[in-house]
């Protein structure tokens, strides 16, 4: 086939593709012209102002400002501190490497070869090794109190933990509320609805400022640890209740069948309903799980600079006072990238999934 007969049939698949997906009807056709509108009028203003006319390098947000564009010199001079808030300047190394970290043990989840205890193991290590970079304490590094734990690496260890170490207790809470002995059934469900039925800023509340009146004079836990705590807590109700709605699911003859080969209880939930449960859940689960991620962003209100206050504090500085934008911008890009990442992945194990059930 010669080149001239090549182009052709492409644009014959691309304008059947457009003519089905684009103007398949009065109301597609309609909704796909006032998009590209849309876009034709907001796209170069956007890209004019972000990187035509921005600036990078400027003294001040009113030299900055002066070309008309944006002013990403503010995030050239305040970088470290947005990413890494407090931490002492000399070991700012440290947070560097456990971003890192996270973003190698997130790629490493993508990749099939390592599914399973591999993967595990993976995670077990390189979470020991975040604990190790940002306490400190070993290796000729400086202990770093976690109260100076901030920006970013913060965010991603309240989201991470959160999110991991809710899992198991979600696990149980969704079985329990299944169970058929009623007093296991009523202190799950009492649990999953008392904690849903709060503002999650109140649990922050309680266990930053309230669990504390509570303990005995000489046992003290830190606040970060408390934090985690409420985290896991309160994710977990949600997610039981994902896990609940997926188990619904299953078809009453699985549990039927599984019970006719001998298996027991718990045999019967790991190896035949909770994995259905779990892939019909991924969908529902992810969006928890990037609605958690975000809401690590609410610790400011009791105190911790996570990568938004940083921004913040940032902002006050009278050099830089009015980037408001231009920070917002840079926060919300960083939480958009991982929480896409949260997306994507659950769709390449949608599709994996969809594949072994075919």
């Amino acid at each position: 086939m010669n080149g001239a007969a090549t182009r052709a049939l492409d644009i014959g698949s691309s304008y059947r593709w457009a003519r089905v997906n684009l103007f398949n009807s009065w109301f597609s056709a309609l909704l796909t012209v006032a998009i590209v509108l849309a876009l034709v009028r907001l796209v170069p203003p956007i890209i004019n102002w972000a990187v035509l006319r921005a600036s990078v390098n400027a003294p001040n947000i009113g030299v900055c400002h002066e070309s008309g564009g944006a002013c990403w010199a503010f995030i050239t001079d305040w970088y470290r501190f947005l990413l890494f808030g407090r931490f002492p300047y000399d070991q700012q190394w440290r947070p560097a490497a456990v971003i890192v970290i996270f973003v190698a043990l997130l790629l490493a989840s993508c990749d099939r070869r390592l599914m399973g205890r591999g993967l595990a193991v993976l995670w077990i290590l390189g979470l020991a090794c975040v604990g190790v970079l940002m306490w400190g304490g070993v290796f000729g590094m400086p202990l770093v109190e976690t109260d100076l734990w901030n920006g970013l690496p913060l965010t991603l260890i309240l989201a991470v933990g959160g999110i991991a170490l809710s899992f198991p207790l979600a696990l149980l809470l969704a079985l329990g509320r299944r169970s058929a002995m009623p007093a296991v059934r009523a202190l799950s469900v009492g649990y999953i609805e008392i904690v849903r039925g709060l503002p999650f800023i109140v649990w922050l509340f309680m266990g930053v400022v309230m669990v504390p009146l509570f303990l005995p004079p000489n046992f003290f836990i830190p606040k970060l640890w408390r934090l985690e705590i409420v985290f896991i807590l309160f994710i977990a109700a949600y997610v039981a209740e994902v896990v609940r709605g997926g188990l619904q699911a299953i078809p009453r003859g699985q549990f039927e069948a599984s019970a006719a080969l001998g298996l027991g209880y718990w045999r019967q939930m790991r190896l035949v309903v909770l994995p259905q449960a779990l892939g019909i859940s991924i969908p529902p689960l992810v969006g928890t799980f990037i609605g958690a991620f975000k809401d690590t962003a609410l610790v400011t209100t009791v105190g911790f600079f996570d990568l938004l206050q940083d921004a913040t504090v940032g902002m006050n500085d009278p050099t830089w006072r009015g980037a408001y934008v231009e920070a917002y911008a840079f926060v919300a890009l960083i939480y958009f990238v991982f929480c896409y990442f949260m997306s994507r992945y659950s769709r390449y194990i949608e599709t994996r999934l969809g594949k072994g059930r075919r």
